[in-house]
């Protein structure tokens, strides 16, 4: 076991691991983290709804800048729930895994996967194979973690359903054809929930199991213009939410849509 704990700490994650100084740098007079500067926004109707509109915002002068890449996303089919991340546990719903709702608060985006063997962004990259699976199975040590199966005994990896190369196991399906990895729940509390992503949508009325989706240009876009040096972070929230949050953690102002 102390050579499978050492190999886990050496694996990319759906939700890497964090030590308490990366989670307690946090701004004194906010939220979002000082050493971020940039962010990705989403905000839904309300706590149930399964779409969302995303803004992009960069950090200029210790001012937060709204910046072009914009537009609609679908989120989990039962709506949102307070999942685990950079922010405080907050009361109300919370994300359990397999609800079918996407974690709402702040994480941090820690690298790209997808299908082909480069992707054009400065994101850490990870270029998934038939054998790596994301383990969703809350009672596996490998809970929360983007694994390669073959490396690992068959019985901790059993039932997970969550392999990264959809398209040759979910019938050609495009969805992981190229996504980023929102670190919810980093320290892989059982059944806290996991595998959430920001991935290419089916369609744009079809709603995820927890994660955030996309059209493929705006996407692309986005991982353009992620850097992770710029220490990126996602913040996720229903309207009402974000504008009671505002103030207390210095949320930026939200561009007036047409």
């Amino acid at each position: 076991m102390r050579a499978l704990s050492f190999f886990c700490l050496l694996l990319m994650g759906c939700s890497n691991t964090q030590s308490p100084e990366s989670l307690s740098k946090i701004n004194a007079s906010g939220m979002l983290p000082a050493q971020s500067t940039q962010l990705i926004v989403v905000v839904s109707d309300h706590w149930d709804a399964t779409q969302g509109q995303l803004y992009s915002f960069e950090k200029v002068q210790q001012q937060w800048v709204a910046q072009p890449i914009s537009g609609p996303v679908t989120l989990g089919r039962k709506g949102l729930a307070w999942g685990m991340g950079l922010h405080p546990i907050q009361k109300g719903l919370q994300k359990i895994e397999g609800d079918g709702r996407a974690p709402a608060g702040l994480f941090k985006l820690s690298g790209a996967f997808g299908y082909l063997p480069t992707l054009d962004t400065a994101m850490p990259y990870q270029a998934m194979q038939s054998d790596d699976y994301c383990i969703d199975v809350a009672t596996s040590p490998l809970y929360n973690l983007t694994v390669n199966r073959s490396q690992y005994q068959p019985v901790l990896t059993q039932g997970s359903t969550e392999p990264m190369r959809r398209d040759l196991h979910e019938k050609g399906d495009q969805a992981y054809f190229q996504g980023l990895f929102i670190d919810h729940n980093p320290t892989r509390l059982p059944g806290a929930g996991s595998c959430i992503f920001m991935h290419l949508w089916q369609s744009p009325t079809k709603a995820t199991a927890g994660c955030t989706a996309m059209a493929k240009p705006q996407h692309s876009a986005l991982l353009r213009w992620l850097h992770p040096d710029k220490q990126p972070v996602y913040l996720l929230l229903p309207i009402s939410e974000y504008q009671s949050l505002k103030s207390s953690w210095q949320l930026p102002d939200l561009p007036v849509t047409k």
